[in-house]
């Protein structure tokens, strides 16, 4: 497991508040069946501001809500502040159908009897974990009037025809949005009253270069560098509406280099990773330009890493 705790200190974070997270990892101690649900990140998340914010908002016992656009880190951010804290996630992915019953729970047939089957946020509740909200803004309002009562100073939930379940003193719920995806729409001032807010910032070419190094240490320093400037690249084009935000993939680059390092050509991976994420001809053309700029198509793994 990744020693986040760690990379924390490496990458500057307030010492005091290092050592707070120590204290309530500490004082807040989690029974063995739910020691799997704490995540084991894949990717961490790099920005020193972002970071600070957002584990003070969680120690002071805030819900977050994480609010900017794609490929900002919104997930990576909401998983490894589970894993800092060392508490059990439940990740909710917000959807048409996703209704109260989904979220609290519902009835089932077991054993020649009914009972009742209890859903990711009475689990969260009952066990103080993190409940990750992912794209809160898709929420309907039967999903919304549960989360009202979870979120405010009411701190439960009331189960019909069962009882009224208290959030466990741990809970913390960290949501996530980005604007103009297909079936988002504004969240009402009822719901965003119950968060504190952080606009995500882009990430930084200085950050990119980061996670590029720490996801592939064994790539070429000057190539780390390339595909840092390409994703930025990519940015800028998206920005100015020259390319959608289709191509603006950080997890489709950095997995088109994970092929790459198993023997596909650049050209190809990008095009798996990246360009074929845009299904008009003409963009796919745009991008392409802008891959070609930096990093030439016919590159292999034996120029991109060090043996």
């Amino acid at each position: 497991m990744t020693d986040v705790l760690q990379f924390l200190r490496e990458e500057q974070i307030s010492p005091d508040l290092v050592e707070a997270l120590e204290q309530y990892r500490a004082a807040h101690s989690l029974p063995a069946d739910l020691q799997a649900r704490i995540p084991t990140p894949r990717y961490l998340y790099y920005g020193k501001e972002v970071w600070e914010q957002a584990v003070t908002a969680l120690l002071c016992g805030e819900n977050l809500l994480l609010a900017g656009g794609k490929a900002t880190g919104k997930n990576v951010l909401a998983e490894n502040l589970a894993t800092v804290f060392g508490r059990p996630a439940w990740n909710v992915s917000f959807h048409v159908n996703m209704d109260a019953s989904s979220l609290i729970g519902m009835d089932t047939f077991e054993g020649g009897r009914v009972t009742f089957r209890p859903g990711p946020i009475y689990r969260c509740a009952q066990c103080g974990g993190i409940g990750i909200l992912d794209e809160i803004n898709m929420a309907k309002n039967e999903a919304l009037a549960v989360l009202h009562a979870v979120l405010d100073f009411r701190r439960s939930i009331d189960v019909p025809g069962y009882d009224r379940i208290p959030l466990s003193e741990e809970t913390r719920f960290v949501a996530t949005m980005n604007y103009g995806y297909a079936g988002t729409r504004e969240l009402n001032e009822a719901l965003t009253s119950r968060f504190v807010v952080i606009q995500m910032p882009t990430i930084t070419e200085q950050n990119l270069r980061k996670l590029l190094a720490a996801q592939f240490p064994d790539l070429e320093p000057r190539y780390t560098e390339q595909f840092a400037l390409l994703f930025l690249d990519l940015q800028e084009k998206s920005a100015s509406a020259e390319i959608s935000t289709k191509a603006l993939d950080l997890r489709g680059m950095l997995d088109a280099i994970r092929l790459m390092h198993r023997g596909i050509p650049a050209g190809a991976a990008l095009d798996m990773g990246i360009t074929n994420k845009a299904f008009d001809s003409y963009e796919q053309g745009l991008i392409r330009d802008v891959i070609k700029a930096r990093i030439p198509k016919k590159l292999d793994r034996t120029k991109l890493f060090r043996h």
